[in-house]
């Protein structure tokens, strides 16, 4: 019986919603997934692109690094452009060492590929000339050769050019050139920006991917190879889908940098053929939605008609009039729940019974629901200190917390002695110094005669914690205080136990919640120590405690309560004799 009772019923459009929810769902984790797989897919192939492109690059930069090299020990140490410099430009010693120069870098060229083209200017003589090979266009190489020429007048020819490979732009084709000078003559190394990204243009980069050189202003110094063309200026519907990434890598010594636009319409198909088989998914859905309305319809508001007149029924309406239905079945159990509704009441008794008997357990629940609140605490700071190999504090800090766990299992009582809770709140206080350190220190004060009184187990504790956990800073040392004192009043003695610290206090909100006597939001475990607290006080104490919260300096708890002695000496007597009873 009590697992029917457990089902709780629903209408049935509320199954039709669920449905139609649940399918949205699918829906969303369906293209959450598709986008972060496509997404993974595509960091993969980028990373695999970005190692290509950075194994080529290193490649360059040290062919780079090794001309530079080689062309700047040639000026300052062959003897073949001495001479040139030295004879005229028809002499036979001129002749024979441009021809050994020739052969050089020729083998040189060999070595680094035919892009490269090399030349030599002798400012003396104004004589510009290729050193090997050449298979620029010869409009290009004059154009080239002028701009080298102006180049070279500019007094910090050695701080732009030497060293660095720089753009340069000859009727519509983009050159890369490094000058390296050496008093009044030149060598000049100069590549095809299209000669230099064209193995990276050969990778597999999408239909529409690209690889180009891009100079420091971010102008295009290369266009995709002629056998590619760029996406059109219209896309299509797919292609509207397809994201791009982008690859760059930067050479080293250069003005200049490449560039992989990526572009793989594949991925994004993919998503979009997912996203149709989920609309069909979604359309299934809703027609079997409309099916199980029209079910409803025919079906289900006749029982739904009969469920309201069974609510009355139980209201304690005899005289509810039941409409006649075409579902035999629906006539049979009318009179079957009209012979239930005596029984019914007698359920209620038996319900208020259980409610009484809740109350009482209600009361061991939420003093085993504080219990637990310190432990992992212990756990972590003998954690932390064994990371810290204090071995000495480890060990005191195991004893102190042996001592803390004995009493809290020990303690199973509705009430303790006074004593003993306060010689608990230092074994507690102790361990918090173990953990803090000088970040805070305690006092306690209490009466001289204190012997026999008796107080619920672990509040003291409670507030006690509170203060540390929010009180404990790095920037100041925190004081806590324990004042236990006596009052007589006219309606008997009361005990006055005032917890105050120098901490930050209590929030403005918090604050007025408990000064209004509101319940706080009890979110991630956070306040249940001092609710549960609020609520145990009013279950013992039946409205003759009192708790007032304030900020002092500090934050500030005042307990007030009934001064209690127990004469057996077994203080769980207190309660039941006292407080239960009465």
């Amino acid at each position: 019986m009590s697992k029917l009772n457990a089902i709780k019923p629903y209408p049935i459009r509320h199954y039709v919603r669920m449905m139609i929810g649940i399918s949205f769902i699918v829906l969303i984790l369906d293209l959450v997934i598709s986008i972060a797989s496509i997404s993974m897919v595509k960091q993969q192939s980028t990373q695999y692109l970005q190692d290509a492109a950075d194994l080529y690059i290193n490649r360059i930069n040290h062919d780079f690094a090794y001309i530079n090299h080689f062309m700047g020990w040639t000026l300052a140490n062959d003897e073949n452009l001495s001479t040139m410099n030295t004879y005229g430009v028809n002499s036979i010693p001129f002749l024979k060492s441009n021809e050994k120069l020739h052969k050089l870098f020729a083998e040189l060229q060999r070595n680094y590929g035919q892009a490269y083209h090399f030349f030599y200017y002798l400012e003396n003589s104004q004589y510009f000339l290729n050193c090997a090979p050449m298979s620029i266009p010869y409009s290009d190489y004059l154009e080239v050769k002028s701009q080298i020429i102006t180049l070279t007048r500019d007094k910090g020819v050695y701080e732009k050019f030497y060293s660095r490979w720089t753009p340069i732009h000859a009727n519509g084709t983009s050159y890369l050139i490094n000058i390296v000078p050496y008093y009044n003559r030149y060598l000049i190394a100069l590549i095809s920006a299209d000669e230099l990204i064209a193995p990276l243009q050969q990778i597999n980069l999408g239909a529409s991917g690209y690889a180009s050189l891009v100079n420091e202003y971010g102008e295009q110094l290369s266009g995709p190879p002629k056998d590619r063309n760029l996406p059109a200026s219209k896309p299509s519907f797919l292609e509207r889908f397809q994201s791009s990434n982008v690859v760059s890598s930067t050479f080293s010594n250069a003005a200049f940098s490449a560039h992989m636009v990526i572009k793989f319409g594949a991925f994004e198909k993919i998503m979009v053929a997912q996203l149709l088989i989920m609309l069909l998914f979604l359309i299934v859905t809703s027609t079997l939605s409309a099916i199980m309305l029209f079910f409803r319809r025919n079906l289900l508001i006749p029982i739904q008609r009969f469920s309201r007149n069974l609510a009355r029924i139980n209201e304690g309406d005899e005289a509810t009039d039941f409409k006649s239905t075409r579902i035999t079945e629906l006539e049979q159990v009318n009179e079957q729940f009209k012979e239930l509704v005596s029984q019914i009441k007698r359920f209620k008794i038996d319900r208020y019974e259980q409610e009484l008997e809740k109350q009482r357990i209600r009361l061991d629940y939420m003093k085993l629901q504080i219990k637990p609140h310190f432990f992992l605490n212990c756990l972590t700071s003998m954690y932390s200190m064994a990371q810290m190999q204090m071995y000495e504090e480890i060990e005191s800090m195991a004893l102190a917390t042996s001592r803390y766990f004995r009493y809290i299992f020990q303690s199973d009582e509705n009430f303790v002695l006074l004593e003993d809770e306060i010689e608990h709140v230092r074994t507690f206080l102790d361990i918090q110094k173990s953990r803090y350190r000088d970040a805070f220190s305690y006092r306690i004060e209490q009466s001289a005669n204190i012997n026999g009184i008796v107080v619920p187990p672990l509040v003291i504790q409670t507030f006690i914690e509170n203060a540390v956990k929010y009180g404990v800073s790095r920037d100041r040392e925190l004081c806590i205080t324990l004042s236990v004192t006596e009052q007589q009043l006219d309606n008997g003695d009361q005990m006055v136990i005032r917890i105050s610290d120098t901490g930050p206090g209590f929030s403005p909100e918090i604050l007025d919640l408990l000064m209004r006597g509101e319940v706080l939001e009890q979110t991630g475990g956070n306040r249940i120590g001092i609710m549960n607290t609020i609520q145990r006080l009013e279950l013992l104490y039946r409205h003759n405690a009192n708790i007032s919260f304030a900020n002092d300096g500090g934050a500030l708890i005042v307990l007030t309560l009934p001064k209690m002695l127990h004469p057996t000496g077994n203080p769980k007597e207190v309660l039941t004799h006292e407080y239960i009873a009465g």
